[in-house]
């Protein structure tokens, strides 16, 4: 795609989070089960996952969008460490499911308002669990996958993060 394309997509977009702020506030979602053993299994809607823009800054749809494979990875993460963590703790869970939000507003991702934070303003992790486990081994199981899963500690400490690029000059 060239600058002009992307800008001419884009264009209209801008004008209307110019004009409507909550026009670009998006919730993203997604959802997995947990599975056999330690697994979960995460519902992409895509069988092989090309991230792309998000329509909300001009893509088709037909692509995934990072941040909804961000949120898929932290249910995913999720989903594997509360198993984990039910067998090691010796909770017994019949079927489970994780779900997982996101709130962006565009005008940052779009550089409509310099202002408007760029990424994730909010997540929200939600577990629905088929259990007979008690009040406190319920509160173990989920301070434990909180504590344990790699993907939520990730987002939740902001890591030192650095880019670098490099041109290969043909």
């Amino acid at each position: 795609m060239k600058t002009e394309e992307l800008r001419a997509i884009q264009a209209p977009l801008k004008k209307l989070y110019q004009e409507q702020a909550e026009a670009a506030l998006v919730t993203l979602k997604a959802r997995g089960h947990l599975g056999e053993g330690v697994t979960c299994s995460v519902q992409t809607g895509k069988a092989l996952a090309t991230a792309g823009l998000h329509p909300a800054t001009g893509g088709n749809g037909l692509s995934a969008c990072s941040g909804d494979m961000l949120l898929e990875a932290l249910v995913a993460c999720a989903g594997v460490t509360m198993n984990a963590v039910a067998t090691a703790i010796g909770v017994v869970i019949r079927s489970g499911a994780v779900a997982a939000e996101g709130d962006l507003d565009f005008r940052g991702t779009l550089g409509v308002v310099k202002d408007a934070p760029v990424g994730f303003q909010r997540i929200r992790l939600h577990f629905d669990l088929d259990t007979d486990a008690s009040e406190d081994q319920l509160h173990t199981l989920v301070r434990l996958t909180e504590r344990y899963c790699v993907v939520f500690q990730t987002l939740r400490q902001s890591p030192d993060m650095t880019v670098s690029h490099r041109v290969s000059a043909d």
